[in-house]
């Protein structure tokens, strides 16, 4: 009687102490409203938690406006996707965690009690403790493929906070493009709307035919046209801007400065250009997740082998004889040999091979049309500014003549509408510079070689 006391004390401690170290319960209720600031001024932003040297070395400063790489610091640090990002990190990390926990042995207890018999018989029990070999021989391979995945899931955030830079530099970019546009235009609206409100005082005396006052009035509706487009696409914009800030839909993001394109160094980037893309972060998530499936691989073609699984067994019969004894079950690999999984991970590996090649091949290919487009751009920007300054010679000259009444009105505004539009070509063309700059950064880095840097101005 008094071994059956102790078996019971000792099983009741251990059942004890494996429920003292179990994880407690609370409801967590979902919120009620939106709460994405108004503001960026109520944000705090740390620089030494930003990923890059150019993020991290910048002062954070909303008071006076937030120029480009504010704007990027503030993406980084409060973009609701990277949120949900760095959440699925610590998923991953608590995935890895439990990889590395060893598995619990399984205790079983069985209990007889005599209904009939001779006075000498007794309750009897069965003790079972027994343990999965098999799953302790596999943790090293599951615990591998949770380590690369964690790696993975890092490499993917960071790649993602790369894009996020990207695309929070391309809206300021645009903005302050669309800004400069937006003033091009009205200098064209008021001077065409000059033009009209005479041509139709002149058309009224009989001075002008109407097909030349009409040329006019069309040319002032194209331009009003390209206005409320304008108007649309900065909305948009804005929206998007707040969207990929976290801010709320109606927060007034103020934007100073403006991009200043810099000479990339493209014999510098193409020396080293393998030795870039190789250190991208998609591609060393690629490479992760490749060792991961590795792991995952092995381990499915190590559990092809019987499963062990070994126990003590400690048992007492009716007539009180008390017994130790041993067991193992082993599983016999004739049919299964787990051969479907081995399959499905052998097949998936192909998979992540021809994945990762794939985006080597594509990420060099876009490389190298941006490489091409670069200095493209740069030539037709110069050769526009060289007729900005052409034209901007012969309007003054005109503008003289005009005001002495040796230049018609109309000769006058096509010149100066000439110049508008040279000049809107010419914002047009730095805006695609930024933004091939911009893309080139994507592509292989923030540190790019140039001779140029962004800087808040004074």
């Amino acid at each position: 009687m008094m071994v059956t006391i102790i078996t019971r004390g000792a099983v009741y401690t251990a059942l004890l102490g494996a429920l003292s170290a179990c994880a407690s319960y609370a409801p967590q209720r979902l919120p009620d409203a939106p709460n994405a600031p108004v503001s960026a001024s109520a944000i705090t932003v740390d620089p030494a938690q930003l990923p890059f040297r150019s993020l991290s070395s910048h002062v954070f400063n909303p008071a006076d406006g937030l120029d480009m790489t504010e704007v990027a610091m503030l993406a980084v640090a409060n973009n609701p996707q990277l949120r949900q990002s760095r959440d699925a990190l610590g998923i991953a990390r608590a995935q890895s965690f439990a990889a590395g926990l060893l598995p619990d042995p399984q205790l079983s207890v069985t209990g007889d009690r005599p209904t009939n018999g001779s006075s000498g018989n007794t309750n009897a029990f069965n003790l079972n403790l027994s343990y999965d070999v098999n799953a302790l021989l596999q943790r090293s391979s599951r615990v591998g493929a949770a380590q690369a995945d964690v790696r993975r899931v890092n490499l993917e955030l960071l790649w993602q906070e790369w894009q996020t830079v990207s695309q929070a530099r391309l809206l300021f970019t645009r903005l302050t493009a669309q800004t400069q546009l937006m003033a091009q235009l009205q200098a064209a609206r008021t001077l065409l709307s000059e033009r009209v409100q005479r041509s139709q005082q002149a058309l009224t005396a009989g001075n002008v035919t109407l097909d030349f006052a009409s040329a006019e009035v069309v040319a002032l509706q194209t331009t009003e046209r390209k206005i409320n487009e304008l108007e649309r696409s900065q909305l948009q914009n804005r929206a998007s801007l707040n969207s990929l800030l976290g801010l709320a839909g109606d927060a007034r993001v103020v934007l100073v400065g403006a991009p200043h394109v810099a000479h990339v160094d493209i014999a510098a980037l193409q020396t080293d250009l393998n030795a870039r893309l190789n250190q991208r972060p998609d591609v060393q998530a690629l490479r992760a997740g490749y060792a991961s499936q590795e792991e995952k691989f092995r381990g499915a073609v190590l559990a092809q082998y019987p499963a062990l699984n070994l126990g003590l067994t400690r048992a007492r019969d009716t007539s009180g004889l008390y017994t130790l004894g041993f067991g193992m079950t082993l599983s016999l690999p004739i049919f299964n040999r787990n051969r479907g999984n081995i399959a499905i991970e052998q097949a998936t590996r192909r998979q992540l091979y021809n994945a990762y090649q794939d985006r080597l091949n594509r990420a060099h290919a876009e490389i190298t049309t941006a490489l091409d487009n670069l200095p493209l751009l740069q030539v037709q920007l110069q050769r526009t500014q060289d007729g900005i300054a052409l034209l901007n010679t012969v309007a003054k000259r005109a503008q003289s003549a005009y005001q002495a009444g040796n230049l018609l009105a109309p000769d006058y505004v096509r010149l100066q509408t000439a110049l508008l539009d040279k000049q809107t070509e010419a914002i047009n063309l730095q805006e695609a510079l930024m933004e091939q700059q911009i893309a080139l950064e994507t592509l292989l880095g923030p540190d790019l070689p140039i001779q140029i840097a962004t800087r808040k101005p004074s």
